[in-house]
């Protein structure tokens, strides 16, 4: 009897993109149509729900903005109790190739399988503009966790991110909210959890405006900066690699 494919979700996390989610809804569903897709509308005041829904794809929608990180928890959260056992998160603002789901997919479940892995923007020379502010805040978080992590980071703020089961369960469970990438990376490590990184490219968004602007730089790199000191030194349970549920440990990293 073959075995049958891990049931897999993409998660599109979305805030106002009536612009672009049919747009990206559209893309996954044609380049990965083993690919169920969940919009999850953050209390959005236009027609991003509508659009979601006409373009194919189930949406959970949010009564008011809980912010990036409570619309990817959803995410996970309806994965978790589905049964998905790959989840992948697509922002709705079109910066993600969908095509670049099968090279994620590839990774995670290669020969050295890992538990999450997200697509870099500066694994390789791909020609994306980074605002001067900007940049100086990832190259800081990528050495950073480069540090922490004990492997090569490129791109600690990406969030086009995949994970398994085990992912899954964790960031249902307890997932940072405000800037929740670099975070995010934090809590696997904490949690013994395999990482990875694969290049991408990535285009600028299709409508919109992103939260994060030139003004809030610094003040995002402050406060992300303070969330991974109070997170070295926080006590989580621990998944041991294969377990299906958490062991109690308290521990730092």
């Amino acid at each position: 009897m073959p075995e049958r494919p891990p049931k897999k979700l993409a998660i599109v996390p979305a805030y106002n993109e009536e612009a672009s989610v049919a747009r990206v809804v559209s893309a996954i569903n044609e380049h990965r149509p083993d690919f169920d897709v969940i919009v999850v509308d953050d209390g959005s005041t236009d027609s991003t729900s509508r659009c979601a829904e006409r373009a194919g794809a189930m949406v959970l929608r949010h009564p008011f903005n809980l912010g990036i990180g409570g619309a990817v928890q959803s995410g996970f959260q309806y994965a978790s109790r589905h049964g998905y056992e790959i989840a992948a998160q697509v922002d709705g603002d079109g910066q993600h190739d969908p095509r670049y789901l099968s090279v994620l997919v590839e990774r995670l479940c290669g020969d050295q399988e890992v538990d999450m892995v997200w697509g870099s923007r500066f694994r390789e020379e791909a020609g994306y503009k980074v605002p001067f502010m900007r940049r100086t805040g990832i190259m800081l978080f990528s050495g950073l966790m480069s540090a922490i992590v004990r492997q090569r980071v490129t791109d600690p703020t990406s969030g086009f991110r995949m994970t398994n089961r085990r992912g899954i369960e964790l960031f249902a469970r307890d997932y940072p909210h405000d800037y929740p990438e670099v975070e995010a990376i934090l809590m696997m490590h904490a949690h013994r959890l395999r990482m990875s990184e694969v290049p991408v490219r990535m285009s600028p968004r299709l409508g919109g405006r992103s939260s994060i602007t030139n003004p809030l730089s610094v003040y995002y790199m402050v406060k992300v900066l303070l969330a991974v000191v109070v997170g070295l030194f926080r006590s989580r349970p621990a998944v041991e690699p294969g377990a299906e549920a958490p062991v109690i440990a308290q521990r730092g990293i």
